[in-house]
């Protein structure tokens, strides 16, 4: 209590200097907050984005699917797995999926692409960006119907429209070519040329009869967590609850989109050492002020020391004086934060001008609007960082007070 009533009394000496370091340590917080809720936003936003194309933020699949996705590798019974894993609190939703490569024909017309087959009475536009951005038409109603929906991309190089037949070959479960005919229910577009001019969605049971599948036989499972951070124990979970009995594997989408999750590993690395750097800069310079207050009290350290009171009690209180200008730093980064936050957490700042129209790094689609998202963990390890740094600026002016000699002071300031 006494080294907190001194401490105290010091930094109201000099106001001034004491607010200027304050704003100091409220200026990183700020810029912490920036950089970590930006991208905390990013990489979610990334993340359920590329879930969205089809693979989920987990994915069943046949063994080896993975490393080589061919249409004779299936699950014989996906709805089984469907079922288990949407029992799962941490779920939010299951899909059974076959993807593959496919050849698409109108007319003369012809392009390679990948299909997806759904359940168009299960999917939700939520978990599919393909649905989510129908902008002509509407998804097939029924499974086992001849619909199919494209991308605009490929309905232009395609000349197709609404009604327009579309055939598109692929190859059978025992390796033959095979075709069927659809007719165009529905056009989406992205903003992603690869997306919109390589993607069809065609229905569950035609693709399962066209490639002669089991009736229950799917590519995938592709499941949606509420947060993506809980993938990897789900992963681990379900490894162990989820009977797996011919060899399939379980992969979470840093596996499954292996590009994104370099690209997110390396930008979040930069992220870190920038505000590494940041708070390096700030923290020089909440020291290079104590440091002054400090030597400007000698004397004052000196007559202290001479009086009686122990080196480590001065120590101790020019370490309380860092502390409290820590909580208030934290305090005026609060204040001067929350307006910034709120306004970036629900307007942001659009870049889509500067971008142009493909939106897309990693093969995922971005959100050109830069928007913030601070999860409350990185919240709590900003305050302890800041408050830490503070303590850390403190600690060599701190032991300089506590090593101050009392005749060499006196002598000084004679």
């Amino acid at each position: 209590m006494r080294l907190n009533l001194l401490a105290w009394r010091n930094l109201k000496r000099n106001k001034r200097r004491t607010l200027i370091t304050a704003f100091s340590v409220a200026f990183g917080v700020l810029l912490a907050v920036t950089f970590t809720a930006s991208g905390d936003y990013s990489y979610t936003n990334m993340i359920n984005t590329s879930a969205a194309m089809g693979m989920g933020h987990l994915t069943f699949e046949p063994q080896e699917y993975n490393d080589n996705p061919t249409l004779e590798k299936r699950l014989p019974d996906a709805e089984a797995i469907r079922k288990q894993v949407t029992a799962d609190k941490a779920v939010a939703a299951a899909y059974i999926r076959i993807i593959g490569p496919a050849m698409f024909a109108s007319g003369a017309r012809s392009t390679g692409g990948t299909f997806m087959a759904i359940d168009p009475a299960a999917e939700n536009p939520e978990h599919n960006i393909l649905l989510r951005n129908l902008v002509e038409g509407k998804l097939f109603t029924e499974s086992s119907d001849r619909g199919v929906v494209v991308g605009a991309r490929m309905a232009e190089k395609l000349g197709l429209k609404l009604g327009r037949k579309l055939i598109f070959t692929v190859t059978d479960k025992n390796g033959e070519l095979t075709s069927e005919l659809s007719r165009v229910t529905g056009i989406f577009r992205t903003g992603d040329d690869a997306v919109d001019g390589g993607i069809v969605l065609l229905p569950m049971d035609l693709v399962r009869r066209t490639l002669q599948y089991e009736d229950r036989a799917a590519s995938l499972v592709a499941v949606y967590i509420e947060d993506q951070r809980l993938a990897s124990a789900l992963q681990r979970k379900f490894a162990q609850t989820v009977p797996l009995n011919r060899g399939e594997s379980i992969f979470t989408w840093k596996q499954t989109q292996a590009d994104l999750a370099g690209l997110i590993a390396v930008d979040r690395m930069f992220n870190y050492l920038m505000q590494f750097l940041v708070g390096l800069v700030i923290a020089a310079g909440i020291m290079n002020t104590i440091l002054m207050s400090v030597m400007e009290r000698s004397r004052e350290f000196g007559i202290m020391i001479a009086l009686g009171m122990p080196p480590v009690q001065v120590t101790g209180m020019v370490l309380v004086e860092s502390f409290w200008i820590g909580i208030s730093g934290l305090l005026l980064g609060v204040l001067i934060t929350a307006p910034w936050f709120v306004y970036m957490s629900r307007v942001g700042l659009d870049f889509s001008r500067h971008i142009g129209e493909d939106y897309s790094a990693g093969g995922v689609l971005i959100d050109p609007v830069m928007r913030f998202r601070l999860y409350g963990e990185n919240g709590l390890i900003i305050m302890a960082a800041v408050l830490g740094l503070t303590l850390l600026a403190g600690l060599y002016p701190a032991l300089r007070a506590g090593r101050i000699a009392p005749v060499e002071s006196l002598k000084g300031h004679h």
